[in-house]
């Protein structure tokens, strides 16, 4: 749609009209010489100098025109677009270690792993957060940002979808991973710096103590959330037939607990998928989303139009100052 950016600067159009019409005249001065026989002058020659005098004129009312229309901002102003509103700058660090391959979830009935319900849950929970600049951190034996922040929450879902146990290492590095998400926030407003930690074990590697890190997520006011996978009871083959085991023993619930607290998040506990989409929601309660769109729409100016047009009409005098004698010739008694 075009649309006039300041349209009452039209009004300034009749400025020089007003500026000829009142400014005193030279001979009502008394500055200028009278000459009482301009009608022995040669009509042709009379002729041309009048045409001379009004083609000036006309092209320096079509300058003054558009200066005006210039600074009277003509633009295109496109459709309206939502943008999402700024909300939380969300680092989710995930445990891809060797355990998180024990297939005690299930999905539907299916039996699954760990890391394949994790896959699920939180892919669903990435795609919930529109408005919030969403990174991913992945670690097992080292800590990786696969993904940085970023508003795009589409691909951070497909880099999770893309991931594999065992992309970071076998191990558990629960330090390095906080550690990492610290150091990628601290720039970041402080009232919107937040981590999902979830991990299935206890920390085994790493350079980074996790008290160590959780010390520094206080510090640099980032609130951390943790979350304990890994089912309590797992029924298992062997030798002397089956019996039913713990597959989460390793897990380190007491440190989870803590980093939680001491950075004014919260642990949670999932034994199962249920619980696992439920702590995801409850995160969603804790840390809404942006739930209101901002609205913009695209504006392109294009003063530039006009403004060149009445550059490129300037320079016409500098060619033919004759033709345009009027430009250079004060207003007539």
């Amino acid at each position: 749609m075009f649309e006039w950016g300041w349209p009452w600067l039209f009004l300034l159009l009749p400025l020089p009209w007003l500026a000829l019409r009142w400014w005193p005249a030279a001979d009502e001065q008394g500055a200028a010489l009278h000459l009482p026989y301009d009608d022995v002058l040669d009509p042709a020659v009379v002729a041309g100098s009048a045409r001379r005098v009004f083609t000036g004129l006309g092209l320096a009312w079509l300058i003054w025109a558009l200066l005006v229309t210039a600074v009277a901002r003509p633009q295109w102003v496109g459709e309206p677009t939502d943008l999402p509103r700024s909300g939380r700058e969300m680092l989710l660090a995930l445990d891809v270690s060797g355990s998180m391959n024990i297939g005690d979830m299930s999905i539907n009935g299916e039996q699954v792993t760990r890391f394949q319900a994790m896959q699920a849950i939180v892919g669903d929970f990435i795609t919930r957060r529109t408005g919030d600049r969403v990174g991913l951190i992945l670690f097992g034996s080292n800590a990786y940002l696969l993904t940085p922040l970023t508003f795009d929450v589409k691909t951070v879902r497909t880099q999770l979808d893309e991931a594999t146990v065992g992309l970071a290492g076998r191990e558990t590095a629960i330090g390095d991973a906080l550690g990492l998400a610290v150091k990628r926030l601290r720039e970041r407003p402080a009232a919107q710096r937040v981590v999902v930690l979830l991990t299935d074990g206890v920390n085994t590697a790493g350079e980074i103590e996790p008290r160590k890190a959780a010390e520094l997520a206080q510090k640099e006011k980032v609130k951390v959330y943790t979350i304990g996978l890994g089912s309590e009871r797992m029924r298992v083959d062997d030798f002397f037939g089956s019996r039913t085991v713990n597959p989460s023993a390793d897990l380190d619930a007491a440190l989870l607990t803590e980093i939680a607290e001491k950075t004014g998040g919260h642990f949670f506990r999932a034994r199962d998928t249920t619980e696992l989409a439920g702590i995801y929601r409850e995160i969603d309660r804790f840390e809404p989303a942006a739930d209101q769109n901002e609205r913009f729409r695209p504006v392109s100016e294009l003063f530039h139009i006009p403004l060149g047009l009445a550059l490129a009409l300037a320079l016409l005098p500098l060619l033919d100052p004759r033709r345009y004698a009027g430009l250079f010739r004060s207003r007539a008694a």
